[in-house]
């Protein structure tokens, strides 16, 4: 059975600066017809920044929608839907950690809420890493904090990192170093 549900009519309902609400009517695999309600996103990238000490520097900034200090990985939205992710992350990196890498491997895609946006998260580990000035949006606060790869995964499997992001990434990230290690 073929369960596409194809678009026969879309209506923008609100056009903000990052998210684009959007009402479809559609038709469903059994022939009825029905509605989606769904956002558009311009997508993003995270990087897990390794350092050669087997640290990720990860940022803690306060998040509006749940009104607290959340625990993160650098990431940031792409500047246009044509921007390569590559040089997406490469400067969110810099930008919010004031490092550059000297590797940087490519971990996949996050869809992170597939039933109501179409956000693409791409997921990098960066390596070989050099530190200079950060370069913050105007609107960003950021605290930047070390923390072993170990203890962030055994903090992750504990519950204690709600970020969707940053529990994918760094888990994607120990699964490659094992990879490469020969250990998977």
């Amino acid at each position: 059975m073929d369960y596409t549900e194809k678009q026969l009519h879309s209506e923008l309902i609100f056009d903000g600066k990052v998210l684009h609400l959007y009402r479809d009517d559609i038709l469903l695999p059994d022939g009825n017809t029905g509605f989606r309600e769904y956002c558009k996103h311009v997508g993003a990238v995270c990087i897990v920044p390794l350092t050669d000490r087997d640290e990720v520097i990860c940022v803690k900034q306060y998040r509006y929608a749940h009104r607290k200090m959340v625990l993160e990985i650098p990431a940031g939205k792409l500047d246009a839907p044509d921007e390569d992710p590559t040089e997406a992350a490469l400067r969110e990196l810099r930008e919010e950690t004031g490092a550059s890498c000297e590797k940087l491997t490519y971990l996949g895609p996050l869809y992170t809420t597939p039933a109501l946006i179409d956000e693409v998260i791409h997921m990098y580990m960066a390596e070989g890493l050099t530190f200079g000035e950060t370069d913050l949006d105007e609107d960003e606060f950021i605290e930047v904090e070390r923390i072993p790869l170990d203890e962030l995964v055994d903090r992750i499997c504990r519950g204690e990192v709600p970020d969707s992001k940053t529990q994918a990434c760094v888990l994607r990230a120990k699964f490659e170093k094992l990879r490469r290690a020969g250990e998977v």
